[in-house]
Protein backbone atom coordinates (compact mmCIF):
# COMPACT_ATOMS: atom_id res chain seq x y z
CA UNK A 1 0.00 0.00 0.00
CA UNK A 2 2.77 2.60 0.80
CA UNK A 3 4.79 1.27 -1.95
CA UNK A 4 1.89 2.02 -4.24
CA UNK A 5 1.22 5.67 -2.91
CA UNK A 6 4.98 6.29 -3.16
CA UNK A 7 4.77 5.33 -7.30
CA UNK A 8 1.48 7.77 -7.28
CA UNK A 9 3.42 10.79 -5.57
CA UNK A 10 6.65 9.94 -7.70
CA UNK A 11 4.59 10.29 -11.21
CA UNK A 12 2.56 13.06 -10.38
CA UNK A 13 5.64 15.14 -9.63
CA UNK A 14 7.16 13.28 -12.49
CA UNK A 15 4.69 14.24 -14.91
CA UNK A 16 2.97 16.88 -13.00
CA UNK A 17 3.20 19.41 -15.68
CA UNK A 18 2.77 17.20 -19.12
CA UNK A 19 -0.71 16.33 -17.61
CA UNK A 20 -1.51 20.02 -17.12
CA UNK A 21 -0.35 20.96 -20.92
CA UNK A 22 -2.65 17.89 -22.05
CA UNK A 23 -5.34 19.40 -20.08
CA UNK A 24 -4.72 23.55 -21.38
CA UNK A 25 -4.79 21.59 -24.90
CA UNK A 26 -7.97 20.03 -24.30
CA UNK A 27 -9.33 23.60 -22.77
CA UNK A 28 -7.82 25.42 -25.25
CA UNK A 29 -9.69 22.92 -28.21
CA UNK A 30 -12.81 23.29 -26.70
CA UNK A 31 -12.50 27.95 -26.25
CA UNK A 32 -11.82 27.71 -30.04
CA UNK A 33 -11.87 25.55 -32.77
CA UNK A 34 -8.71 27.21 -34.49
CA UNK A 35 -6.65 26.58 -31.36
CA UNK A 36 -5.39 22.84 -32.84
CA UNK A 37 -5.05 23.81 -36.25
CA UNK A 38 -1.22 23.29 -37.71
CA UNK A 39 -0.20 26.99 -38.58
CA UNK A 40 -1.68 28.34 -34.94
CA UNK A 41 0.54 24.92 -33.52
CA UNK A 42 3.75 26.47 -35.39
CA UNK A 43 3.17 29.57 -34.32
CA UNK A 44 2.92 28.71 -30.77
CA UNK A 45 6.23 26.59 -31.06
CA UNK A 46 7.81 29.61 -32.76
CA UNK A 47 7.03 32.14 -30.27
CA UNK A 48 7.88 30.00 -27.18
CA UNK A 49 11.28 28.88 -29.10
CA UNK A 50 12.96 32.30 -27.91
CA UNK A 51 12.57 32.70 -24.39
CA UNK A 52 12.26 28.71 -24.69
CA UNK A 53 16.10 28.60 -25.45
CA UNK A 54 17.07 30.98 -22.59
CA UNK A 55 14.90 28.83 -20.45
CA UNK A 56 17.66 25.58 -21.26
CA UNK A 57 20.09 27.46 -20.08
CA UNK A 58 18.14 29.28 -16.91
CA UNK A 59 17.39 25.55 -16.33
CA UNK A 60 20.96 25.19 -15.55
CA UNK A 61 21.86 28.34 -13.30
CA UNK A 62 18.02 27.62 -11.13
CA UNK A 63 19.28 23.75 -10.55
CA UNK A 64 22.60 24.91 -9.10
CA UNK A 65 21.02 27.51 -6.67
CA UNK A 66 20.95 30.69 -8.55
CA UNK A 67 19.46 33.15 -10.61
CA UNK A 68 19.64 35.69 -13.97
CA UNK A 69 17.62 38.59 -14.07
CA UNK A 70 19.78 40.16 -16.65
CA UNK A 71 18.96 37.89 -19.57
CA UNK A 72 16.45 40.04 -21.22
CA UNK A 73 18.42 43.07 -21.35
CA UNK A 74 21.64 40.77 -22.29
CA UNK A 75 19.94 39.82 -25.46
CA UNK A 76 19.40 42.93 -26.53
CA UNK A 77 22.79 44.08 -26.05
CA UNK A 78 23.88 40.42 -28.10
CA UNK A 79 21.66 41.20 -30.78
CA UNK A 80 22.67 44.87 -31.05
CA UNK A 81 26.34 44.37 -31.16
CA UNK A 82 25.77 41.49 -33.64
CA UNK A 83 23.82 43.67 -36.08
CA UNK A 84 26.25 47.05 -35.89
CA UNK A 85 28.94 44.23 -36.50
CA UNK A 86 27.22 42.83 -39.81
CA UNK A 87 26.08 46.18 -41.06
CA UNK A 88 29.45 47.41 -41.08
CA UNK A 89 30.71 45.02 -42.70
CA UNK A 90 28.04 44.69 -45.56
CA UNK A 91 29.12 48.89 -45.92
CA UNK A 92 33.01 47.39 -46.27
CA UNK A 93 31.70 45.52 -49.57
CA UNK A 94 31.90 42.09 -47.72
CA UNK A 95 29.91 39.40 -48.90
CA UNK A 96 26.17 38.95 -47.04
CA UNK A 97 27.33 35.26 -45.71
CA UNK A 98 30.25 36.93 -44.35
CA UNK A 99 28.39 39.15 -42.03
CA UNK A 100 25.70 36.70 -41.08
CA UNK A 101 28.29 34.55 -40.18
CA UNK A 102 30.77 37.43 -38.18
CA UNK A 103 26.98 38.75 -36.76
CA UNK A 104 26.00 35.15 -35.28
CA UNK A 105 29.49 34.78 -33.73
CA UNK A 106 29.50 38.53 -32.30
CA UNK A 107 26.45 38.13 -30.69
CA UNK A 108 26.69 34.48 -29.40
CA UNK A 109 30.38 35.77 -27.91
CA UNK A 110 28.92 38.74 -25.96
CA UNK A 111 26.33 36.77 -24.71
CA UNK A 112 28.84 34.28 -23.22
CA UNK A 113 30.77 37.08 -22.22
CA UNK A 114 28.41 38.51 -20.22
CA UNK A 115 27.56 35.35 -18.84
CA UNK A 116 31.05 34.75 -17.53
CA UNK A 117 30.93 38.66 -16.02
CA UNK A 118 28.25 37.37 -14.08
CA UNK A 119 29.26 34.25 -13.12
CA UNK A 120 32.99 35.76 -11.94
CA UNK A 121 30.96 38.35 -9.68
CA UNK A 122 28.97 35.49 -8.04
CA UNK A 123 31.70 33.12 -7.74
CA UNK A 124 34.94 35.40 -7.05
CA UNK A 125 33.29 38.88 -6.03
CA UNK A 126 30.77 36.32 -3.52
CA UNK A 127 27.71 38.60 -4.26
CA UNK A 128 24.20 37.20 -4.07
CA UNK A 129 23.15 36.23 -7.76
CA UNK A 130 20.09 38.36 -7.58
CA UNK A 131 21.74 41.69 -6.68
CA UNK A 132 24.97 41.00 -9.34
CA UNK A 133 22.48 40.13 -12.06
CA UNK A 134 20.11 42.83 -10.95
CA UNK A 135 22.47 45.30 -11.32
CA UNK A 136 23.64 44.08 -14.94
CA UNK A 137 20.74 43.98 -16.54
CA UNK A 138 20.26 47.81 -16.15
CA UNK A 139 23.74 47.67 -17.37
CA UNK A 140 23.27 45.70 -20.19
CA UNK A 141 19.67 47.57 -21.46
CA UNK A 142 21.27 50.98 -20.42
CA UNK A 143 24.71 50.43 -22.81
CA UNK A 144 22.15 49.07 -25.81
CA UNK A 145 20.10 52.05 -25.58
CA UNK A 146 23.03 54.27 -25.60
CA UNK A 147 24.36 52.41 -28.59
CA UNK A 148 20.78 53.15 -30.43
CA UNK A 149 19.84 55.71 -28.73
CA UNK A 150 16.92 54.18 -27.29
CA UNK A 151 16.00 53.52 -31.18
CA UNK A 152 16.37 50.42 -33.27
CA UNK A 153 19.41 48.81 -35.09
CA UNK A 154 18.28 47.97 -38.76
CA UNK A 155 19.74 44.95 -40.59
CA UNK A 156 20.62 46.43 -44.56
CA UNK A 157 21.42 42.52 -44.83
CA UNK A 158 18.45 40.58 -46.82
CA UNK A 159 20.39 36.89 -46.33
CA UNK A 160 19.98 37.80 -42.33
CA UNK A 161 15.86 37.86 -42.27
CA UNK A 162 15.60 35.24 -45.10
CA UNK A 163 17.13 33.07 -42.80
CA UNK A 164 15.32 34.12 -39.63
CA UNK A 165 11.78 33.64 -41.97
CA UNK A 166 12.86 29.86 -43.08
CA UNK A 167 11.54 26.73 -42.12
CA UNK A 168 12.66 22.85 -42.75
CA UNK A 169 9.97 20.34 -42.92
CA UNK A 170 7.35 23.24 -42.44
CA UNK A 171 8.71 23.76 -39.10
CA UNK A 172 10.24 27.35 -38.24
CA UNK A 173 14.26 27.16 -37.44
CA UNK A 174 14.11 28.63 -34.40
CA UNK A 175 11.86 25.62 -32.93
CA UNK A 176 14.17 22.82 -34.65
CA UNK A 177 17.51 25.32 -32.69
CA UNK A 178 15.53 25.05 -29.38
CA UNK A 179 14.73 21.60 -30.00
CA UNK A 180 18.40 20.39 -31.12
CA UNK A 181 19.35 22.46 -28.11
CA UNK A 182 17.15 20.46 -25.19
CA UNK A 183 18.26 17.21 -26.40
CA UNK A 184 22.54 18.06 -25.82
CA UNK A 185 21.21 19.79 -22.66
CA UNK A 186 19.10 17.05 -21.68
CA UNK A 187 22.34 14.74 -22.13
CA UNK A 188 24.66 17.23 -20.59
CA UNK A 189 22.50 17.42 -17.09
CA UNK A 190 21.57 13.92 -17.14
CA UNK A 191 24.62 11.91 -17.79
CA UNK A 192 26.99 13.51 -17.30
CA UNK A 193 29.83 14.32 -14.27
CA UNK A 194 29.53 17.95 -14.28
CA UNK A 195 25.72 17.38 -14.81
CA UNK A 196 26.04 15.28 -11.29
CA UNK A 197 27.86 18.28 -10.32
CA UNK A 198 25.22 20.87 -11.00
CA UNK A 199 22.77 19.22 -8.76
CA UNK A 200 25.08 18.36 -5.88
CA UNK A 201 26.07 22.04 -5.49
CA UNK A 202 22.21 23.56 -5.89
CA UNK A 203 21.49 20.39 -3.58
CA UNK A 204 24.05 21.46 -0.71
CA UNK A 205 26.69 23.81 -1.47
CA UNK A 206 28.69 22.92 1.82
CA UNK A 207 28.62 18.81 0.89
CA UNK A 208 29.51 19.13 -2.59
CA UNK A 209 32.39 21.21 -2.06
CA UNK A 210 33.69 18.41 1.01
CA UNK A 211 33.28 16.16 -2.32
CA UNK A 212 35.81 17.56 -3.86
CA UNK A 213 33.76 19.47 -6.48
CA UNK A 214 34.85 22.87 -7.49
CA UNK A 215 31.93 24.62 -6.96
CA UNK A 216 32.57 28.10 -8.28
CA UNK A 217 33.87 26.56 -11.41
CA UNK A 218 30.47 24.88 -11.86
CA UNK A 219 28.44 27.53 -10.84
CA UNK A 220 30.89 29.84 -13.54
CA UNK A 221 29.85 27.74 -16.23
CA UNK A 222 25.85 27.68 -15.49
CA UNK A 223 26.07 31.33 -16.15
CA UNK A 224 28.34 30.85 -19.79
CA UNK A 225 25.62 28.15 -20.68
CA UNK A 226 22.79 30.90 -20.07
CA UNK A 227 24.70 33.61 -21.56
CA UNK A 228 25.20 31.49 -24.85
CA UNK A 229 21.38 30.46 -25.42
CA UNK A 230 21.08 34.26 -24.90
CA UNK A 231 23.16 34.91 -27.66
CA UNK A 232 21.53 32.44 -29.79
CA UNK A 233 18.03 33.72 -28.71
CA UNK A 234 19.61 37.52 -29.24
CA UNK A 235 20.99 36.17 -33.11
CA UNK A 236 17.22 34.58 -33.96
CA UNK A 237 14.68 37.10 -32.76
CA UNK A 238 17.02 39.55 -34.66
CA UNK A 239 17.07 37.56 -37.18
CA UNK A 240 13.24 36.99 -37.36
CA UNK A 241 12.52 40.84 -37.29
CA UNK A 242 15.27 42.22 -39.23
CA UNK A 243 16.45 44.48 -36.10
CA UNK A 244 17.04 45.02 -32.56
CA UNK A 245 14.88 47.45 -30.58
CA UNK A 246 17.18 48.45 -27.86
CA UNK A 247 14.41 49.60 -26.39
CA UNK A 248 11.88 46.57 -26.49
CA UNK A 249 13.96 43.30 -27.53
CA UNK A 250 13.75 41.33 -24.83
CA UNK A 251 11.79 42.77 -22.25
CA UNK A 252 10.25 40.43 -19.60
CA UNK A 253 12.53 37.35 -21.46
CA UNK A 254 13.80 36.96 -17.48
CA UNK A 255 10.07 36.41 -16.41
CA UNK A 256 8.87 34.26 -19.37
CA UNK A 257 12.17 31.95 -18.47
CA UNK A 258 12.10 31.60 -15.21
CA UNK A 259 8.47 30.90 -14.93
CA UNK A 260 9.08 27.93 -17.78
CA UNK A 261 11.71 26.66 -15.47
CA UNK A 262 9.62 26.49 -12.34
CA UNK A 263 6.42 25.03 -13.74
CA UNK A 264 8.34 22.53 -15.74
CA UNK A 265 9.08 21.12 -12.34
CA UNK A 266 13.05 22.69 -11.15
CA UNK A 267 12.74 23.22 -7.70
CA UNK A 268 13.19 27.10 -6.93
CA UNK A 269 15.90 26.19 -4.05
CA UNK A 270 18.11 24.09 -6.66
CA UNK A 271 18.96 20.89 -6.70
CA UNK A 272 16.63 19.05 -8.82
CA UNK A 273 15.06 19.85 -12.73
CA UNK A 274 15.06 17.97 -15.92
CA UNK A 275 15.44 19.92 -19.32
CA UNK A 276 12.48 18.53 -20.55
CA UNK A 277 10.14 19.87 -18.25
CA UNK A 278 11.61 23.30 -18.88
CA UNK A 279 10.22 22.57 -22.41
CA UNK A 280 6.90 21.52 -21.40
CA UNK A 281 6.85 24.84 -18.88
CA UNK A 282 7.95 26.29 -21.99
CA UNK A 283 4.76 25.55 -24.14
CA UNK A 284 2.64 25.34 -21.35
CA UNK A 285 2.94 29.39 -20.81
CA UNK A 286 2.66 29.69 -24.55
CA UNK A 287 -0.83 27.81 -24.73
CA UNK A 288 -1.72 30.40 -22.06
CA UNK A 289 -1.06 32.93 -23.99
CA UNK A 290 -2.27 31.46 -27.24
CA UNK A 291 -5.67 30.57 -25.48
CA UNK A 292 -5.94 33.98 -23.86
CA UNK A 293 -5.50 36.02 -26.93
CA UNK A 294 -8.18 33.89 -28.88
CA UNK A 295 -10.52 34.52 -26.28
CA UNK A 296 -10.20 38.51 -26.12
CA UNK A 297 -8.46 39.09 -23.01
CA UNK A 298 -6.50 41.55 -22.50
CA UNK A 299 -2.64 41.25 -23.26
CA UNK A 300 -1.48 43.67 -20.51
CA UNK A 301 -3.03 40.94 -18.30
CA UNK A 302 -0.90 38.13 -19.46
CA UNK A 303 2.13 39.19 -17.28
CA UNK A 304 -0.98 39.09 -14.41
CA UNK A 305 -1.76 35.31 -15.80
CA UNK A 306 2.25 34.62 -15.42
CA UNK A 307 2.98 35.86 -11.97
CA UNK A 308 0.26 33.83 -11.14
CA UNK A 309 1.69 30.78 -12.41
CA UNK A 310 4.90 31.35 -11.13
CA UNK A 311 3.76 31.94 -7.30
CA UNK A 312 1.53 28.69 -7.50
CA UNK A 313 4.02 26.25 -8.84
CA UNK A 314 6.22 27.65 -6.18
CA UNK A 315 3.41 27.18 -3.55
CA UNK A 316 2.89 23.38 -4.64
CA UNK A 317 6.78 22.96 -4.94
CA UNK A 318 6.79 24.18 -0.86
CA UNK A 319 4.03 22.04 0.00
CA UNK A 320 6.05 19.21 -1.68
CA UNK A 321 8.77 19.63 0.48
Amino acid sequence: MANSRTRNKFSAERYGSLIALGILVLVSAVLSPHFLQPQNILNILRQISYTGIIALGMTFVIIAGGIDLSVGSLAAFAGAIGVLTMNALGAAGKPEWVGVLAAVLVALAAGSLGGVLNGLMVTKGRIAPFIVTLGTMAIFRSLSLYLGDAGEFTSTNTLYSQIGSASIAFVPVPVWIMAAFAAFFSLLLGRTRYGRYVRAVGSNQRVALYSAINVDKVRLLTYVVIGLTVGVTAVLISMRFNAVGTSTLGVNYELDAIAAVIIGGTAMAGGSGTIWGTVVGAIILGVINNMLNMVGVSPYLQGTVKGLVIIGAVLIQRRKA
